[in-house]
């Protein structure tokens, strides 16, 4: 099987703990956990996770666990799906400061070279969307109080 890496980046209007800290809370709007169908998120190095994402009215799981965790820089975890044929990919995301936004680069790592592996480029893309959103309306909200 022919594997391939998919990088997706995204400045985001928060500080790195935020994000981190939005990134690691399964009840925080724009995180990649929120809204699954069901989660059990242990978020410690060597913890497991399972996510339950509903699209295209099925469920899809997701499987994996913590391998790196440093606040708020990085966090790196193993991802196993059906789109990556039961095979461990790992997902890295990768949080620099600019100046009072975050760079958020996501690289996944180890997926296959088909057209399900590669979705996950649009999957990734719409999760970093959706949190820069969530923070730029929270961000909004604050300022205009």
């Amino acid at each position: 099987m022919n594997l391939t890496d998919i990088t997706v980046a995204r400045t985001i209007p928060a500080s790195a703990e935020k994000v981190f800290d939005i990134w690691m809370n399964p009840k925080s709007p724009g995180g990649p956990w929120f809204g699954a169908e069901r989660v059990i998120l242990n978020s410690v190095v060597d913890g497991l996770f399972y996510i339950a994402v509903k699209h295209e009215g099925r469920i899809w799981p997701h499987y994996g666990r913590f391998l790196q965790i440093d606040r708020p820089r990085r966090v790196e975890y193993t991802w196993v799906s059906e789109a990556t044929k039961g095979a461990e990919s790992i997902v890295t995301v990768t949080l620099e400061p600019r100046g009072d936004a975050t760079e958020v680069t996501l690289r996944h790592s180890g997926v296959p070279d088909d057209e399900m592996g590669r979705q996950h480029k649009e999957g990734w893309t719409w999760i970093l969307s959706t949190l820069a959103e969530g923070l730029a309306s929270r961000r909004s909200a604050s300022s205009s109080d």
